[in-house]
């Protein structure tokens, strides 16, 4: 097993504006009025790596396995309860409680080939695997 260790970084700023650094840095904030809009907000942020992911394992794949695959479009929805991440609720959990994606794949493939593409992208990308199964988050003050 090839374990590779993956590092970023946060920094907030003033309001919701957050530094992320990492191979290619970028904002989070939040939309007005709260924020002052200047980029995703974090769950947007999570979601969107789930199609991102979908697609770059799946153009690993299609290389590898020299499938004829031209496009892969990933459109995502997540269901979360804003109460209990705002304090609003002890009930319920912060996270998302379904995550819907609906995959459609451009190549010259059957369904069921189509099908089976899917299912092996869904079990090698990392971050569908880190939202189905438990992944050990330890934290740790530093300062």
């Amino acid at each position: 097993m090839a374990i590779s260790t993956l590092k970023v970084g946060a920094k907030m700023q003033e309001g919701f504006r957050t530094e992320i650094e990492c191979s290619h840095n970028f904002i989070i904030d939040q939309p007005k009025p709260a924020g002052t809009d200047e980029g995703p907000n974090p769950m947007e942020i999570y979601l969107s790596s789930i199609p991102a992911c979908i697609c770059a394992i799946g153009r690993i794949i299609a290389n590898q396995k020299r499938l004829p695959v031209r496009s892969i479009s990933v459109k995502l929805e997540g269901d979360i309860d804003k109460d209990f991440l705002l304090g609003k609720t002890r009930e319920g959990r912060a996270g998302f409680v379904e995550i819907r994606t609906m995959v459609e794949i451009d190549a010259d493939m059957t369904k069921a080939e189509k099908e089976l593409y899917l299912h092996d992208i869904e079990k090698r990308c990392p971050i569908a695997d880190n939202t189905i199964y438990r992944t050990s988050l330890k934290t740790e003050l530093v300062g």
